[in-house]
């Protein structure tokens, strides 16, 4: 199914909201609308692609002289949506206000916010205060009336927020975090990340671009992208969950270090590795790992993975 424009197809599963159009009477004296006697009109808000993996919100605007017509196109179309069954409707928000440039809440308000509204998508929003207040906040909530969690932050944010939503699924199924041999039980609820942070690798690699229209609009038209997850454990003692990388050593002396200077933004990673490297610190460990039995896997065998 799919909305002509003016030069391009639209599928309905990249709509994000169709809405009746008020014309006033400036609008109506401009072009072909003047020869009408009273014209009825209809928006559609869609997905517009551009370069780079960014996306933005577009709209074009469908009149006629028939008022049944005009409603029974936004009827139509608003069923369509609603058969979209992958889009969330329920949401709760993290905001961290202390990120980055410390520009998170108003990234919200600005560019997400208004987004979400358009698309009917209601939200409960949390403004974090001090360091593991969504992850704590997690355990408590009502987690089942929501579609998704959304984290407003940088990589940080978005780990403390994985870190309260897989802990509390264990805590709701009984697994012991602890055990490393436990099987751990899957998320069902999906994170979406808004980037507002220091560094966004999560949001870029997932995404393809660190950009919060892009992501919001990404969130609304319910996209996915599954992620493993690995564990790590000390002496029969759960200490993280990864994605992405698990930093060791340099790294993680860098990451230690910047964490004192947070009020310098962005460039304190400039900083505590120009400092870390002076230092010539060397790091001894041993790395070992057991190889999956009777598979060989490769990235282009095509072989799809147990989440399609």
């Amino acid at each position: 199914s799919c909305v002509y424009t003016e030069n391009c197809f639209v599928p309905t599963s990249e709509i994000i909201a169709v809405e009746e159009t008020e014309l006033n009477k400036k609008q109506r004296n401009t072009g072909k609308w003047q020869k009408m006697a009273k014209p009825h009109a209809f928006t559609v808000y869609y997905v517009k692609k551009a370069r780079n993996h960014r996306w933005r919100c577009s709209d074009v605007t469908f009149w006629c002289v028939d008022e049944h017509l005009c409603n029974q196109w936004i009827q139509a179309l608003k069923e369509l949506l609603e058969m979209q069954k992958s889009r969330p409707k329920q949401l709760l928000v993290y905001i961290n206000p202390y990120g980055g440039k410390r520009q998170g809440k108003r990234i919200y308000e600005q560019k997400v916010a208004p987004l979400f509204s358009l698309a009917s998508i209601s939200t409960d929003v949390v403004v974090t205060e001090h360091a593991n207040h969504a992850k704590d906040n997690l355990f408590e909530v009502n987690i089942n009336k929501y579609d998704g969690v959304v984290c407003v932050g940088g990589d940080g944010m978005f780990s403390e927020v994985m870190h309260g939503l897989i802990g509390r699924m264990q805590k709701d199924s009984g697994i012991d975090q602890n055990n490393p041999k436990a099987p751990l039980v899957q998320c069902n609820i999906r994170i979406g990340i808004i980037p507002a942070g220091s560094t966004d690798c999560i949001c870029y690699s997932t995404v393809g671009i660190s950009d919060p229209v892009t992501s919001a609009l990404h969130i609304i038209v319910g996209d996915c992208q599954p992620l493993d997850v690995s564990s790590i454990h000390h002496n029969n003692t759960f200490l993280k969950y990864y994605v992405s990388l698990l930093g060791y050593g340099f790294y993680g002396d860098i990451l230690k270090d910047s964490e004192k200077k947070r009020w310098m933004g962005p460039i304190r990673y400039d900083y505590s590795g120009f400092k870390t490297f002076l230092s010539h610190h060397y790091y001894e460990g041993t790395i070992s790992f057991q190889p999956a039995k009777h598979t060989r896997g490769s990235p282009r065998d095509k072989d799809r993975c147990r989440t399609g």
